[in-house]
């Protein structure tokens, strides 16, 4: 049985990679010796585990070899690693979503994308196809978002599924991103449209039909100075 300790297992990488012992101390921020010490004197004892996590990237192994009482088994099987997650791609628009007086960016032509794990995406309940990254201008909606932060808008979520919560909008043609409740009265129901930043004006009652609903914001994202 093919059985290594992990000083073995150590002393075989390096020697497999055509590295030295005083290249890999160095390497972890260790004396020229270190390595050589504990591969030979047994001294010290076991690798602390920053060491452990730097030599286990570099080699490409599992950290867990690299661990006192651990013996490795057929030793010339290489670590079997599950294969990487595609990533979904979402475009970046360069449209920008007022939050403050309302202005209005007609050209929303893509400039560029941003690459994202499905699986966190399907956390949210959406999907890439139907997403979009645009950029908030203006203080409006300050704190929650703020001049120049990214969001996310699921163009999925839109009238039909409307509900209480942030959406990118267009009132009397302007693209706004705004916070939006619905609002049930005798006839039908009204939408309140309003700002986070009390600072700028709400509307309070007004008719869901003149309001062009172009998706929910499901994230935001901010470049921090």
């Amino acid at each position: 049985m093919d059985d290594r300790t992990p000083r073995q297992v150590l002393e075989r990488l390096i020697s497999a990679k055509g590295d030295s012992y005083g290249a890999i101390s160095k390497m972890i921020g260790r004396n020229p010796a270190y390595i050589q010490q504990f591969i030979k004197r047994g001294t010290p004892r076991k690798l602390d585990e920053a060491d452990r996590h730097i030599l286990a990237r570099y080699f490409g192994v599992d950290e867990a070899s690299l661990m006192e009482g651990f013996k490795e088994k057929s030793y010339n099987n290489p670590v079997k690693r599950p294969p990487p997650t595609a990533l979904a791609v979402v475009q970046r628009l360069s449209i920008g979503a007022s939050a403050g007086g309302g202005a209005l960016n007609v050209d929303e032509h893509s400039s560029g994308a941003i690459a994202f794990d499905p699986k966190w995406l399907r956390s949210f309940g959406v999907s890439a196809d139907n997403l979009s990254i645009i950029q908030v201008s203006g203080e409006s909606m300050a704190p929650t978002l703020t001049d120049g932060d990214d969001i996310m808008v699921n163009r999925a979520d839109g009238t039909d599924r409307l509900r209480d919560g942030i959406y990118v909008l267009r009132l009397d043609g302007a693209l706004m991103v705004k916070r939006v409740a619905v609002m049930p009265r005798q006839k039908g129901r009204a939408l309140s449209i309003s700002s986070d930043n009390p600072h700028y004006p709400n509307w309070p009652d007004i008719d869901p039909a003149l309001i062009d609903i172009v998706g929910r914001v499901v994230w935001a994202g901010r470049r921090m100075n």
